[in-house]
């Protein structure tokens, strides 16, 4: 399957991009409490997902002060194990793409293999990572980005806006390595270092 989405022209893959908000930092302790992802292949949007996550354990104060998600907001949220099936099947057969994707990564494979589910082999497409490669911002923070390329950053720190944000920041990018010559999505991996989740 790898083989066959590196070689697509940038404009028929489908990306998907995603991010989740936590309880705490380490995937080991801490849990998802939101997650969402959308699906984009050219300009047309293919999927969107935004749930809040019940993470079976209290958020702890100073977390719900960064993304402003308490307790009582995920107290009748579905676990992570019931909405992994409709993520999984969204992110099947796309690149990833996510800002500081390790973090995002390190907790939907711990989410997984917790309820028994195997997070498939992606590849993933860091806009972190490109923009300490490619560009010179003064913070290379999301929303910093965002602020600088005159992308709206409202609602920073909730999931579904930091997608919209990290495609928005992505299609600035991608439009750049588009002109550097980049065709297919094998193109796109070399010039923005991806990898495979």
């Amino acid at each position: 399957m790898l083989e066959v989405i590196q070689k697509l022209n940038i404009d028929q893959a489908v990306f998907n991009f995603i991010d989740v908000e936590t309880t705490g930092l380490s995937p080991r302790s801490a849990r998802v409490c939101e997650v969402a992802a959308i699906g984009f292949c050219g300009a047309e949007r293919v999927g969107t997902l935004s749930e809040l996550i019940n993470p079976g354990l209290p958020i702890p104060p100073e977390v719900s002060r960064i993304h402003g998600i308490t307790d009582s907001m995920v107290k009748d949220s579905p676990s992570f194990g019931t909405v992994a099936p409709r993520l999984l099947a969204m992110l099947e057969g796309s690149v990833l793409v996510a800002h500081n994707a390790d973090f995002d990564l390190g907790f939907l494979k711990a989410e997984c293999e917790r309820v028994g589910l195997r997070f498939p082999k992606l590849y993933v497409v860091d806009t972190l990572v490109i923009a300490r490669k490619s560009w010179k911002f003064q913070s290379n923070r999301l929303g910093n980005i965002a602020g600088e390329l005159n992308i709206s950053n409202e609602n920073w720190h909730r999931a579904l806006s930091d997608v919209e944000m990290t495609r928005k920041i992505f299609q600035h990018f991608i439009s750049a390595f588009k002109a550097a010559g980049a065709v297919t999505v094998a193109d796109l991996l070399a010039k923005c270092g991806g990898k495979t989740s």
